[in-house]
């Protein structure tokens, strides 16, 4: 199922940064010296299975 990283990326920003641009910058920034690149996945982009489990972490420490 390709897109499923952007919709992951996406959901963590929205639920992190509540609209707040600054937040938005701040957690992007994490995410790429995480070692994922907000910029480089779209709906259309391959999954990955490393970068998914990345982003499951991601969720699971935000909570």
């Amino acid at each position: 199922m390709a897109g499923k990283i952007r919709q992951m990326i996406d959901l963590i920003i929205n639920q992190r940064a509540k609209d707040n641009p600054m937040l938005e910058r701040v957690i992007k920034t994490k995410m790429m010296l995480k070692g994922v690149n907000p910029k480089k996945y779209t709906l259309e982009s391959p999954d990955d299975s490393a970068v998914i489990l990345k982003l499951e972490r991601m969720m699971s420490m935000f909570k």
